[in-house]
């Protein structure tokens, strides 16, 4: 099971802080790095020094790491263009040396939208753009070096793109669609993407959702299997005093549904992260919500990590 650190730099956080927890993530031994795609915080409070921009973020750390892999979980599709996205992706994917991964989204946090001037169009609109998109930036990246791309949708129209830059992974960039729909999401990610991602999903509704991703995907046999990945909220110490502090930073007042972390010693940790294994996840994003505790990744590493299937 791959342990990967998950970020929200959108409740405020430095490219310096940023910097500073993938270094020592990198350093003792997660495998990725993912940041949020938001530019509007979702936990009250003033938000200082305001959000990072993603991918601006990730080309910095692209150069600054070295071995971890480095993306977002997830960037809305409501947010940017497909060409130029397949651009900047390609770029910052080549940067790193071929670490990038993208996790794509239909948008659904209007705060976002509405504070900084982006349209948020219905939801049937919404998924309509993503589904495009994701067939944009397939065709961008796989067309062959010397070839064109034409699409016509009904949002985006290409014509006779020289589909360029390449990104330095071939065919493509790895892609990640996740959510809690029961429908499109799994749809999307079985059509398009290399993973499912669930977030901060219980075991129950975990089971169910992998299962439908699992019936989606099996309707295209020359495909490998998904990718089954979990985002959760993790509130590990070895003492009460270490867990109830993690747990408390977890527990603050936010614009999101009620979530319940993780929580425990390393062994109950590991209990825990067990019974998502057995439902068939092979990976999980660590929720880092305090980019200042960094001896929260060191203890997951040592005493989590190695129990792990």
């Amino acid at each position: 099971m791959d342990l990967r650190v998950f970020t929200e730099p959108y409740h405020g956080a430095t490219y310096a802080d940023l910097l500073r927890a993938a270094r020592h993530a990198e350093a003792c031994g997660f495998e990725g790095f993912f940041v949020a795609d938001h530019y509007h915080p979702m936990h009250f409070g003033d938000g200082l020094p305001g959000p990072t921009d993603a991918w601006t973020t990730l080309a910095g750390l692209a150069r600054e790491t070295s071995a971890i892999r480095l993306g977002t979980l997830m960037t809305s599709a409501t947010f940017r263009h497909p060409g130029p996205l397949a651009v900047t992706v390609a770029q910052v994917d080549s940067m790193s040396g071929g670490r990038i991964e993208l996790g794509f989204g239909a948008g659904w946090f209007g705060l976002d939208h509405r504070a900084y001037g982006i349209p948020f169009p219905p939801p049937a609109e919404r998924f309509e753009r993503m589904e495009e998109q994701l067939s944009v930036l397939t065709g961008l990246w796989t067309t062959q070096a010397g070839g064109h791309f034409s699409y016509e949708g009904r949002h985006y129209r290409l014509t006779d793109s020289p589909a360029l830059p390449k990104p330095a992974q071939r065919p493509r960039v790895p892609l990640i669609v996740g959510g809690r729909g029961p429908r499109r999401t799994p749809a999307l990610a079985a059509r398009h993407a290399d993973e499912f991602n669930l977030p901060f999903t219980g075991l129950e509704q975990s089971a169910r959702l992998y299962a439908g991703a699992k019936s989606a995907r099996a309707r295209f046999p020359d495909r490998p299997p998904l990718t089954l990945s979990i985002a959760l909220g993790i509130a590990c110490g070895r003492t009460d005093a270490e867990i109830t502090d993690r747990l408390t930073v977890l527990h603050e007042q936010s614009r999101l549904p009620p979530e319940e972390p993780l929580h425990g010693t390393p062994d109950r940790i590991v209990d825990q992260l067990c019974a998502y294994a057995e439902l068939g996840a092979t990976r999980v994003y660590v929720r880092l919500r305090d980019l200042s505790d960094l001896g929260h990744l060191d203890l997951l590493m040592a005493e989590v990590a190695p129990q792990l299937p």
